[in-house]
């Protein structure tokens, strides 16, 4: 699974630190500290019909990834909603639109990684792009990783970093297996999440996901737990092994970015039937009647 480039994006407004800026002409100082370390905290967003969903679920994560990593200035909540009001207007965007919100420790006086050297405040980026959920939805084919995601002790998943290099060697080996994505273990052995979405697991219409140790705290994978809950659908918070995987019913991957993924095999082992499962169906159509309905209006 490779994104396609989409025509719509070819002249994109790019917003940094409120200068709105041709995509070409885009850029940021080498002594920014994305550049320096990859310290910074970022969110996909999605909008949908002029709002987007779960707005300030996500801003809440930014702040609180920026607090865990100390940043000594964060950009306001009104601040950062203005300025991804005014990239959409230049952009002329309302519907199918992924946003990338990035906020950096900001510039330094000169190139090293202790963070005094930053005394210039953050830097905010705003990238919005037209893009439509970037997974397939006839199901993903996974394999497992060699790659581990390391425990709280060594680095907390529940930041939201951009340092995001674990997950690219996990996409590296998918991409030299031929599979779409790559399923990642704790050091426990335990399932974390793929190098980019949470899992769930169907069995005997009960509905499992991993716990928030070796992961981040996903925006849709509460979603979905929240739609069980109202659907009285069994939903529980377990630690899975690829034992509970390969012998799933079914299973979904959950990200902004691509939504609600069927997963119909791994390891070159099929799950379930090996097509689109009902609950894994029943539950992206409830997803998608939130999206349509709920969210903050910002076009």
């Amino acid at each position: 699974m490779l994104q396609k480039f989409d025509e719509r994006n070819r002249d994109l407004v790019v917003n940094i630190n409120g200068q709105l800026i041709h995509r070409d002409k885009a850029g940021i100082s080498p002594f920014d500290s994305a550049v320096q370390g990859g310290d910074a905290v970022w969110e996909g967003l999605r909008l949908y019909h002029g709002r987007i969903f779960k707005l300030h679920e996500h801003l809440d994560r930014l702040e609180r990834s920026a607090r865990a990593l100390s940043f000594a200035e964060i950009p306001p909540r009104e601040k950062i909603i203005e300025e991804i009001k005014r990239t959409l207007a230049a952009n002329k965007m309302r519907d199918g639109v992924h946003i990338r919100l990035t906020v950096t420790r900001g510039v330094k006086i000169t190139s090293g990684m202790d963070p005094r050297l930053n005394q210039s405040g953050a830097t905010l980026i705003v990238l919005a792009e037209h893009k439509a959920p970037v997974y397939a939805k006839t199901g993903l084919n996974l394999i497992t990783s060699k790659i581990l995601r390391p425990p709280p002790e060594v680095l907390d998943a529940r930041i939201h970093h951009a340092n995001r290099l674990n997950s690219i060697l996990a996409k590296i080996e998918a991409n030299n297996a031929g599979a779409d994505d790559a399923l990642m273990l704790d050091t426990r052995g335990f399932v974390a999440e793929t190098n980019a979405t949470h899992i769930f697991i169907v069995r005997n219409g009960d509905v499992a996901t991993s716990r928030v140790l070796a992961c981040p705290e996903g925006i849709t994978r509460a979603t979905v737990i929240e739609i069980c809950a109202a659907e009285k659908i069994r939903c529980v918070e377990i630690d899975l092994s690829v034992f509970d995987v390969y012998g799933a019913h079914e299973m979904f991957c959950t990200g902004t970015m691509g939504e609600l993924a069927a997963v119909t095999k791994i390891d070159n082992r099929q799950i379930g039937d090996g097509t689109v499962g009902p609950m894994t169906k029943r539950l992206s159509d409830l997803y998608a009647q939130r999206t349509a309905s709920e969210g903050i209006q910002v076009v």
